[in-house]
């Protein structure tokens, strides 16, 4: 079975590349007008099975929506879960939920002891210290713990010991949803630490805490998609690096704590007529060529060439209303929200291309009143359009999602032919298959290498990885001819300590004059070559062991060898060949199978790659759902790009002390203002009525002048007694006032 890549030969790159850069298509890439509804019907992520992003989504609502029952409660957030809750949700959607306020545990706060509260943390030393600062101050009435992943047993054991603790938490929960779903079929952890941590020989004393971590995260992913999975592992067949055994000890990790969920959860899985599913635990080591290749599909172009910042979101600046006086800089962020990205983002660039102009032409068709019938050209009417779209703000969201794409496709291009892919492609794929474009053994394949770092068009860093290929193709260069090769491209001689990184990884990077040894044995045996040679595949001969994997997974030939399992599987039906897979979950008969078999659920196949993951092996899950009858999730630390990867690579040979990694920085602090004792209000002060203007002394004579000699003075005593008449008249208005309302009541 052949993936179809979408390859393209440098002569279909070349064509493409002329209509992208003619004055004419430079226009209309800068005018599509259409809309989001004009895409022909393709298949898309959601149509191929559960998208993990609304699985996750589901689990945090249903859980909120529990524990509210309908009262209103405080949700309470750290800094870490409050992430994994923007990935997948809307603060509206939260609130929607009988969420008064979202807060966050570690800002200062209003006491609301009114109020039940919600807490969605993490378990962290410094977060379970904030809680225990809330719960000692009675922040809420009544707390509902929900953890995001599953509490170490220090941790638990300081809550249960709590008196507070017990009296006010009414509601203890894990669940299992520490993982950034990325894709509706991909998730990252969004830890790029972990490759350092696995494969730098100075962190071996990080290794076990970080793989018990890896293995909850990818328990947490399976819960969510209600599998069980058999665990299957990749064993090298002729392993020459320290961290050849990573998988293996990492998927008894990951089936020791399903067995441990499972025990606590005796509604796992849930009941289902689906295969069994399969995991696939895999690292790095696996394909180390994947990384290193140019890719010429969208999303793997894009994040290959462009400036995409990579956060908490994924954005990429752009110029939009360029040449108006609107014009200006805007960041659109990337996502599974936006439908030209998720129906384009696997197509070649050629077809992206294609893609965009055709759907603008079939706009047009479709709309006729936005043309100029005058004009057959249309190049008026687009201009009107262009026009009448400034003016209509139902359009502006359409506008700046074609703007995007259609600027990212441009640029892409632009570096296309400025850095001479095509070229460099040509010989990245004989380095890689070990053919060359009419699948024979190739030849001269050094003056190729050459030629090519000599051409000045090609950039360093694509130097860089021309010598990396050329080093695993050769299975090892002696030291003398990789100091000559980076002195010919003119690279810094310190590149060399990075290019010998790649032995940590499982590639032989040196050899002796008189070493005469045989041939790698590849990790997949060699396909036979098509019958038919078409130029269209010469850029794309490659297939990623991932690839090639999943293919065999598809027709049951994965090699036990390369891939035992850790316990031999419950249901052999599981993985038979087949476009309608037999399990014993389902206990159908034959018969009932046979008319239902195109209806039935398919297998699930989950693969965590260690280390990192490229995007054509993302791809390649996708294309593999779109022909077979298996449903495909990938899991992995982070994404990487050729730079990224080249990055990390040389960091192995860093003093680890300057890489920064989390694992190995002081442990962070709950913020001291939690800790602050509330002030004790202030005495209540005795309520006073305003005084009364003093008047001023007046002298003696003027008393004298008013003085009856015939009768009492009408102040008594006298005018004088300032601290005692000062009481009196203070008081003496309320109980003037008591006395009114007393007749008024009696």
């Amino acid at each position: 079975m052949t993936l179809d890549a979408g390859r393209w030969s440098r002569a279909a790159w070349q064509r493409i590349s002329a209509i992208s850069t003619s004055r004419q298509a430079d226009k209309q890439l800068h005018l599509h007008p259409f809309t989001l509804d004009h895409f022909p019907e393709t298949p898309t992520p959601s149509s191929m099975g559960v998208s993990i992003i609304d699985a996750q989504r589901d689990i945090i609502l249903n859980v909120i929506r529990s524990t509210t029952q309908g009262q209103w409660k405080v949700l309470v957030l750290d800094d870490t879960s409050k992430k994994l809750l923007d990935n997948v949700l809307h603060p509206d959607d939260i609130l929607n939920e009988s969420i008064t306020n979202i807060e966050k545990i570690e800002d200062r706060r209003p006491k609301n002891p009114d109020v039940d509260a919600i807490y969605l943390i993490t378990p962290q030393t410094h977060i379970v210290d904030c809680l225990m600062a809330d719960l000692d101050r009675r922040r809420y009435r009544k707390t509902n713990l929900i953890w995001t992943s599953l509490l170490p047993p220090h941790m638990k054991e300081r809550l249960d010991k709590s008196s507070v603790a017990r009296e006010q938490i009414t509601v203890f929960r894990v669940l299992n949803i520490d993982f950034f779903p990325r894709e509706s079929h991909l998730v990252t952890f969004r830890d790029p630490w972990s490759f350092p941590i696995l494969f730098h020989p100075a962190c071996n004393n990080l290794i076990r805490q970080h793989m018990e971590d890896l293995a909850q995260k990818i328990v947490g992913v399976c819960v969510a998609l209600g599998e069980f999975p058999d665990i299957r592992y990749y064993r090298p067949r002729t392993p020459t690096h320290e961290a050849s055994v990573l998988c293996s000890h990492l998927a008894r990790f990951v089936q020791e704590e399903l067995n441990l969920y499972a025990n606590f959860h005796k509604d796992f899985p849930p009941p289902s007529n689906r295969p069994r599913a399969t995991l696939y635990i895999t690292d790095r080591s696996m394909d180390v060529l994947a990384p290193l290749l140019h890719e010429f599909t969208y999303q793997a172009m894009a994040h290959d060439l462009l400036p995409i910042r990579e956060g908490d979101k994924i954005t990429y600046k752009t110029i939009v209303n360029q040449g108006t006086p609107k014009q200006e800089e805007k960041d659109y962020e990337i996502s599974e929200k936006d439908r030209i990205w998720v129906e384009t983002r696997h197509l070649h660039m050629k077809d992206t291309i294609e893609k965009l102009m055709g759907d603008f032409q079939k706009f047009i068709d479709e709309n006729p009143h936005f043309t100029k019938e005058s004009d057959p050209s249309g190049m008026n009417g687009l201009n009107t359009i262009k026009d009448m779209l400034a003016g209509l703000p139902q359009f502006e969201e359409m506008k700046g999602a074609y703007s995007l794409h259609l600027g990212m496709a441009q640029e892409c291009m632009d570096l296309f032919q400025r850095h001479k892919l095509p070229d460099m492609a040509s010989v990245e794929q004989i380095l890689a298959t070990g053919l060359d474009e009419d699948y024979r053994k190739p030849k001269h394949v050094t003056d190729q290498v050459v030629r090519t770092l000599d051409d000045d068009a090609i950039v360093m860093p694509d130097r860089l990885r021309l010598i990396a290929l050329y080093l695993i193709y050769k299975d090892g260069l002696l030291p003398a001819d990789l100091v000559k090769l980076l002195l010919h491209a003119q690279l810094p001689p310190q590149h060399s300590e990075m290019l010998q990184n790649l032995g940590l990884l499982g590639v032989r990077t040196t050899r002796n004059l008189k070493d005469l040894r045989p041939p790698p044995v590849p990790l997949f045996p060699q396909k036979p070559p098509p019958n038919l040679v078409q130029e269209e595949y010469a850029l794309s001969r490659f297939e990623t062991s991932l690839q090639r994997l999943l293919e065999n997974h598809v027709t049951n030939t994965v090699d036990a060898t390369v891939f035992p399992y850790v316990k031999p599987p419950t249901d052999l039906g599981d993985n038979d060949i087949g476009p309608a897979p037999t399990s014993l979950r389902s206990a159908k008969p034959t018969w009932a199978k046979a008319k239902s078999s195109t209806t039935e659920p398919r297998q699930r196949v989950i693969v965590f790659m260690a280390g990192g993951a490229t995007y054509s092996e993302s791809r390649v899950c996708y294309d593999m759902m779109r022909q077979s009858n298996k449903e495909v999730f990938l899991l992995t630390s982070h994404m990487l790009t050729p730079a990224f990867f080249l990055r990390q690579v040389g960091d192995l040979s860093t003093d680890k002390r300057k890489l920064g990694i989390p694992a190995e920085q002081p442990p962070k602090q709950a913020p001291a203002h939690l800790f602050e004792r509330d002030e004790p209000p202030p005495a209540p002060r005795p309520t006073q009525a305003p005084s009364k203007p003093v008047a001023p002394a007046q002298p003696p004579t003027q008393a004298m002048s008013n003085m009856n000699l015939s009768s009492k003075q009408p102040n008594g005593a006298g005018s004088a007694a300032p601290a005692q008449s000062a009481s009196k008249l203070q008081k003496e208005p309320e109980k003037k006032k008591r006395h009114f309302f007393s007749s008024k009541r009696g």
